[in-house]
């Protein structure tokens, strides 16, 4: 009778890199571990600090090594093998080395956001190499082509599964599971002595946003905009902007604008902690997300696990997470968003109620152990087998 499932979670990023990848990664390999199931958490830097987990070597996508491969290789031939950008640099060096860690373990099921790592990792099993089958939770935004390539997908939305069957890119074997967060640890309440550490005064009125700084998709410029836009309509509003998230070529230059545009009344916290997250999801009033599509961002499920009122786009994905508890926006008109804040900012009993529709729709949809339930049923339909649990205590 064969054992427990040995299930191996990846990110090339991990270790080095503050986004939502990277912390999907870890929450669900610690869910995991603690349920008392045979996992490896496989990081793509730093150390290994627990012992489910092992640092996979690999050239960083900002490292020496990754940037002289770029300038040497000829761009139309570094797209064609997936070294077209640091990241993909990346991606395959750290694969090939999961490789060989997946072979040494005998890992059953491997569960990957890097879609590069997915696709390098399914191709090693076909030709006999390992036996692990791989999932791709697809947070990338690749495109139908790509993903018709993938055995075992996990779309995190119903909405997202749609699309992809709408364009053609469909197999019986894909699914659509969402993220999830530790409805616990993310809650509701009060951060006075971080508010106090970020030097913003007792009555202040926090937004927050946290993502990758930087313009393209997360339009961190967008919000810099609106909300001197805000202080220019509303000048009597103690009304502060925190902004959080990884760093990225356009961080600086973002930063310079900010501090420009808005002076005392803007805080970047760039690679913030994430172990403070939850501390600073609780010292804001109201969260905002600029970007005009998601495919599902842990950030604003930790936002309305921690009960705030979520100003997101009109789109189908983002109006499923928030539930009753987003403020939906045109992020497209110019003033719409500044306008919705200053609206939340001046009515406190309309944001309580939001963060508390916020809060029950999360808890409802995305907790963990819904959702982890859901994820285990998957390993098992992809590999044939239960994943049993160890008998030691969950810890």
């Amino acid at each position: 009778m064969p054992g427990p499932m040995k299930i191996a979670v990846a990110s090339s990023g991990l270790g080095h890199v503050a986004r939502g990848i990277e912390a999907w990664a870890d929450d669900l390999a610690t869910a995991l571990h603690a349920r008392g199931h045979d996992v490896l958490l496989c990081k793509g830097a730093g150390a290994a600090a627990r012992p489910f987990e092992r640092v996979v070597r690999c050239w960083t996508r900002e490292g020496t090594a990754a940037r002289r491969l770029l300038r040497l290789i000829p761009k139309q031939l570094s797209w064609r093998v997936g070294l077209g950008s640091g990241y993909g640099i990346e991606q395959t060096s750290f694969a090939l080395n999961l490789v060989r860690l997946l072979r040494r373990e005998r890992a059953d099921v491997l569960h990957v956001q890097d879609p590069q790592v997915a696709v390098i990792a399914q191709r090693a099993r076909r030709l006999g190499l390992i036996r692990t089958r791989t999932v791709l939770a697809h947070g990338t935004e690749e495109p139908p082509a790509f993903l018709s390539k993938i055995q075992y997908l996990q779309h995190l939305g119903p909405w997202h599964l749609d699309q992809a069957r709408a364009a053609g890119a469909w197999k019986p074997d894909w699914t659509a599971i969402p993220n999830f967060i530790d409805t616990d640890r993310f809650a509701p309440g009060r951060a006075d002595e971080l508010r106090a550490e970020l030097g913003i005064p007792a009555g202040g009125l926090v937004v927050l946003t946290a993502a990758a700084i930087k313009r393209h998709h997360k339009r961190i410029d967008h919000l810099l905009a609106e909300f001197a836009r805000l202080r220019a309509d509303a000048p009597d509003l103690p009304a502060y902007l925190v902004v959080a998230g990884g760093w990225e070529a356009e961080t600086d230059g973002l930063v310079a604008e900010g501090a420009r545009l808005l002076g005392d009344r803007v805080r970047f916290l760039v690679r913030f902690p994430r172990p403070r997250m939850a501390d600073l999801y609780r010292a804001a009033d109201v969260f905002a997300l600029c970007s005009l599509f998601e495919m599902m961002p842990i950030a604003l499920v930790e936002a309305t696990a921690s009960g705030l009122p979520c100003a997101v786009n009109r789109h189908p994905v983002l109006e499923w997470m928030t539930g009753p508890g987003g403020a939906r926006v045109d992020m497209t008109t110019p003033g719409g968003l500044a306008a919705e804040l200053r609206g939340l900012l001046s009515d406190p009993g309309r944001r309580a109620d939001l963060g508390r529709a916020a809060r029950a729709h999360c808890v409802a949809n995305f907790s963990r152990d819904a959702v982890v339930d859901r994820i285990l049923a998957y390993y098992g339909r992809v590999t044939g087998r239960p994943a049993v649990a160890a008998t030691r205590e969950p810890g």
